[in-house]
């Protein structure tokens, strides 16, 4: 069984973000890129149906200068190939570009299980998953929390609003939004990522799809506005209770 996973560099968040001086992008010169949360979950939920019997896990990341250390990353946590997807225009960080090349570097491995992170803070979409499997024709399930495998069958577990869960279950091959793995994703020690590097496991795929426009623009971003909302309580605690609940009957959440 061949499991591949989906990975996607990311601003830290922990950094101070600037807008670019056009007004389209963030600054990215000066940023720190990490592993997307969700493909960390995705990596380590494959990891560990790759511990249980699974086989082969196959990482791959779209070209970029980032792309390198997550792929590094992921072989030194334990994948056993790690695959860069070349040929992307500059500038193709659209969702759907970024399915179509994924797709098109997925269609020889033939993985009997596609995972990817549920969505990306850069973006929030959430829409790769559910792409690639459009893509590919195979069926997809999104906000996955859990995942068992039996032979040519997968049973997942889905997280719904209001902590419903559902069990679905169906035949491989299949593409999952992983948004949580079931123990929280190993740490790769700085020398087993020196040593993936020396390896030279990094294997490059070059893809040719047709890309068409992005069907959204992105016209302007804008810093968060400054804003007084906010109403700090201060004193002792009955005190502070005591404000808090003239404010709410204030506006009209008294109880009768």
């Amino acid at each position: 069984m061949r499991i591949a996973v989906l990975l996607k560099p990311v601003p830290d968040i922990v950094e101070q973000l600037e807008v670019a001086p056009d007004g389209r992008d963030l600054a990215r010169d000066e940023l720190t890129y990490r592993l997307n949360e969700f493909d960390d979950y995705a990596l380590e939920e494959a990891l560990r149906l790759k511990a249980a019997g699974a086989a082969e896990v196959v990482a791959l990341a779209l070209d970029s200068d980032e792309a390198d250390s997550v792929l590094y990353t992921a072989i030194a946590k334990g994948a056993d190939r790690a695959i860069k997807v070349t040929g992307a225009p500059e500038d193709a960080r659209d969702p759907r570009a970024g399915a179509l090349m994924f797709a098109a570097a997925l269609r020889p491995l033939q993985a009997d299980l596609v995972l990817a992170g549920v969505q990306a803070p850069d973006d929030l979409e959430g829409q790769t998953p559910p792409l690639v499997g459009a893509a590919l024709g195979l069926p997809h399930a999104s906000v996955v929390t859990g995942i068992e495998l039996s032979g040519t069958s997968v049973t997942v577990t889905q997280e719904f609003s209001g902590g419903l869960v559902a069990k679905l279950q169906g035949d491989l091959p299949v593409v999952l939004g992983v948004q949580a793995s079931r123990e929280p994703p190993r740490y790769a020690a700085v020398s087993r990522v020196r040593a993936a590097m020396a390896s030279g496991k990094l294997e490059t795929v070059a893809v040719d799809v047709p890309l068409s426009a992005p069907r959204v623009e992105l016209r302007r971003l804008y810093k968060p506005e400054t804003t007084s909302h906010a109403e700090m309580l201060d004193g002792a605690t009955n005190d502070a209770a005591a404000k808090l609940a003239g404010i709410l009957r204030e506006r009209g959440f008294g109880g009768r």
